[in-house]
């Protein structure tokens, strides 16, 4: 059964309240999470680093016998190495294709591909690997290692700069080289004898002086990327080298972008020999640094802008988080802007990946303890809010809401409710017997706030549902 953590986090500002999250417990036992995926059904897929998939089905339970265990030749020696991507292929369902990637034994990436059983698809028969694309790998870090299919079926792969610090083999900047690249290749038409083909969009395919595979440029360690499923814009993430965690969105369909990495780390000049002019760098639409809201930061774990229907009050947010911090950050956008906030610390937690279901609901891993949490929104969960002893009910409500002071109440504050895009849509100064009562027949359903303002300026607030 599913369990409930008690810290709650006050996260961000809409209009003039504030949004509270939760996290759920929906499994444990999985050894160093790395990555979460869904293959199109309810089940989720979780990369253990080791070289293990594991199924996590709908309930939570998880599958006794890994999906699929390649722990052989994946080398996993406890820091960034080890099976870190996964992608299905767009018509899984039919052909059984998956692909990961992983660092083997050689100090190499390997992208491969295998397929699922034909009688169990809950396992996948680890004797058919198929070899897409082996990289050479300089050092045990930086390795990058996300997977995504983009719209046009074309699979997108995420690698490092090559490691150690400062890219000072200056990789990221060199079109000659894979590393501190997005690659973007054609899996399902291969050609010119390798086991894949170069869309004719790359950027670079009439350049004899650049890897044709390569989509994009000036990338340090992206971690983790996803693709919108609503705006199909390319959210990634970067971890920086000393100070700076940044946070990239460009279109999906946007060809040839360079990130800035050696040259810029976020928004900030790292090292600017022989750097291209900056009016051709695409630069962060976020970042913050190591000492950001006075909790030490250090690494950032890129996740998804939420698109599912259990939390209407998060539609649009981008979720990511912080290693070292233990803190979950969210991106909102008001009129093209973005504003930043950091939750409190889920203390004890490293996070080292986030996952989106097939409805779009949105969890995130503890890569020290195992453990898969669920996002949720804890104004959903209250059916009747309280604050010291104020009362609102019925909630959810269908036609009249009362606010119950209690004995609280030595005056008659203004009370304002407002929709979740932070509209005022009702204001009341009435009372009797210590309470208000709202009509709530002619609004629509949804999520609500009422704000409570007293005379000496303190105010409050709290949360309904209309049914």
């Amino acid at each position: 059964m599913k369990k409930k953590l008690l810290l709650l986090a006050l996260i961000l500002s809409m209009g003039s309240f504030a949004q509270e999250i939760e996290i759920e417990l929906f499994a444990s036992g999985i050894s160093n999470p790395v990555n979460i995926k869904n293959a199109g059904d309810s089940r989720l897929f979780v990369l253990e680093r080791a070289g293990l998939i594991k199924i996590i089905n709908e309930n939570g339970s998880v599958n006794d016998t890994p999906f699929l265990d390649i722990s052989d030749r994946v080398s996993d020696g406890g820091d960034e190495r080890g099976l870190l991507g996964l992608a299905f292929h767009p018509n899984y369902a039919s052909n059984g294709y998956f692909y990961v990637n992983y660092v083997n034994n050689d100090l190499e990436t390997i992208i491969a591909r295998f397929t699922r059983n034909e009688s169990d698809i809950d396992l996948a028969d680890a004797d058919t690997e198929f070899n897409i694309m082996t990289i050479k790998q300089p050092h045990v870090n930086h390795n990058g290692g996300e997977m995504v299919f983009d719209g046009n079926g074309y699979l997108l792969i995420s690698l490092g700069d090559g490691g150690i610090s400062d890219d000072r083999d200056n990789n990221s900047q060199n079109l000659e080289t894979l590393l501190g690249k997005l690659l973007r290749i054609d899996i399902n038409d291969p050609q010119n004898g390798k086991n894949y083909n170069i869309p004719n969009s790359n950027p670079y395919v009439d350049n004899p002086n650049a890897r044709n595979e390569i989509w994009a440029s000036g990338l340090r360690n992206p971690w983790k990327f996803s693709i919108d499923r609503t705006t199909n814009e390319i959210w990634l993430t970067d971890v920086g080298e000393q100070l700076f965690e940044e946070i990239n969105k460009v279109p999906e369909s946007e060809a040839g972008v360079n990130y800035g990495w050696r040259c810029y780390e976020g928004n900030t000049p790292f090292n600017l020999n022989n750097c291209p002019d900056e009016s051709t760098l695409t630069f962060p639409i976020a970042e913050y640094s190591h000492e950001n809201s006075g909790v030490f930061k250090c690494s950032i774990t890129g996740g998804y802008r939420y698109r599912g229907t259990a939390q209407p009050n998060f539609s649009g947010i981008y979720f990511f988080a912080d290693f070292c911090s233990s803190e979950i950050g969210m991106l909102i956008e008001d009129n093209g802007n973005w504003t930043m906030s950091f939750s409190e610390a889920f203390n004890g937690n490293n996070w080292s990946t986030f996952g989106e279901d097939i409805n779009g609901e949105l969890y995130i891993a503890d890569i020290s303890s195992g453990s898969i949490y669920k996002i949720k929104d804890a104004t959903l969960s209250i059916k009747e809010a309280t604050f010291s002893q104020i009362k609102l009910f019925p909630n959810p409500v269908n036609d009249e809401l009362t606010i119950d002071f209690g004995t609280s109440n030595n005056e008659s504050p203004k009370i304002s409710v407002y929709n979740i895009h932070g509209q005022q849509m009702k204001t009341t100064i009435s009372f009797k017997n210590n309470s208000s009562r709202i009509s709530t027949k002619n609004m629509a359903t949804g999520l609500y706030v009422i704000e409570i303002n007293y005379s000496n300026g303190q105010k409050t607030t709290r949360k309904f549902v209309k049914n």
